[in-house]
């Protein structure tokens, strides 16, 4: 949204619904900064969430931008805060976007060039090197260990 607002300074339809937007998530991450990821906290956003989402389908928009997040919200705004209903969900995909990140940059190395054997042998090396960083494990020492097995990592790794 941030991208599209400065592709667009002049939409106000979609600078109306990022300030919408941005206020709710505010407040949702400064419940997330002093209580965790605790639904019991969270769950007090529910309100100002549905307000938003209706407010947002309510709206007639003639902005192309502001037309496909609109849609966007009708289609998946409740799954955008399924964060608030379950306990030690994060509010944003970080971790996902991460760890997808090395793939992304291999598969842009690779151009093509690799068969499904190859792809299947790094996946399994890009799985273990984040799940080493993640656990702040030295991913050579994993490796020197030997050791084959998630238990083994975690354990290691002293958790």
């Amino acid at each position: 949204m941030d991208d599209d607002l400065l592709k667009n300074p002049l939409d106000m339809e979609l600078k109306g619904m990022a300030q919408q937007f941005g206020s709710l998530l505010r407040a949702v991450i400064e419940t997330v900064d002093s209580r965790g990821l605790k639904s019991r906290c969270l769950h007090k956003h529910k309100p100002a969430v549905t307000r938003f989402l209706d407010s947002v389908v309510s709206i007639d928009t003639s902005s192309p931008v502001a037309s496909k997040y609109k849609k966007r919200f009708e289609k998946r705004g409740e799954k955008m805060f399924t964060f608030l209903d379950h306990d030690g969900v994060p509010w944003n995909n970080n971790n996902a976007e991460h760890a997808i990140k090395r793939f992304a940059n291999h598969r842009k190395d690779a151009d093509g060039r690799f068969t499904e054997r190859t792809l299947e042998e790094y996946l399994v090396l890009a799985t273990v090197f984040e799940t080493c960083e993640f656990n702040n494990l030295n991913v050579l020492k994993f490796l020197l260990s030997r050791e084959t097995t998630l238990k083994a990592l975690l354990k290691m790794a002293g958790r």
